[in-house]
């Protein structure tokens, strides 16, 4: 795919590890690496849309966010989900359409790669793996 592609009114919203849904996977991605905000920043989306990997700026932010984590609620959508350290920071950020760079396309075979062992967990992750599998029959 190609780099540096600008996407338009991209739907955020905002998560954190200490909200109810995530408290049980602590600070940690479902790539298995610790949670991010900093110059880098975790953000989390459908990975059969945005792989795994995949590196993208907001329009007039300079942190770097990488898509390394997933959510059921996202699944089938457009929306990205970014990390933040805090519920006020969540509650701040709320839901806003941005403007997105993508600076570097993640992995499809790695996003499946980590998702296909998962796939009997949940239903939301089994949509993902026939999405992925469909890409690249």
């Amino acid at each position: 795919m190609r780099q540096n592609l600008v996407l338009q009114g991209v739907r955020t919203t905002a998560y954190t590890h200490s909200e109810k849904d995530h408290i049980k996977y602590g600070a940690r991605t479902a790539a298995g690496t610790a949670l991010k905000f900093g110059a880098v920043r975790s953000a989390a989306a459908d990975w059969s849309i945005y792989p795994v990997g995949t590196v993208f700026q907001i329009e007039g932010n300079p942190a770097l966010y990488v898509v390394d984590d997933y959510g059921s609620a996202l699944v089938g959508t457009r929306t990205i989900d970014l990390y933040k350290p805090s519920l006020s920071y969540v509650s701040r950020w709320g839901v806003r359409r941005v403007n997105i760079t993508i600076l570097k396309w993640g992995s499809f075979a790695k996003s499946l790669a980590i998702l296909k062992p998962r796939e009997n967990k949940a239903p939301h992750v089994r949509k993902m793996v026939a999405r992925l599998e469909a890409r690249s029959a």
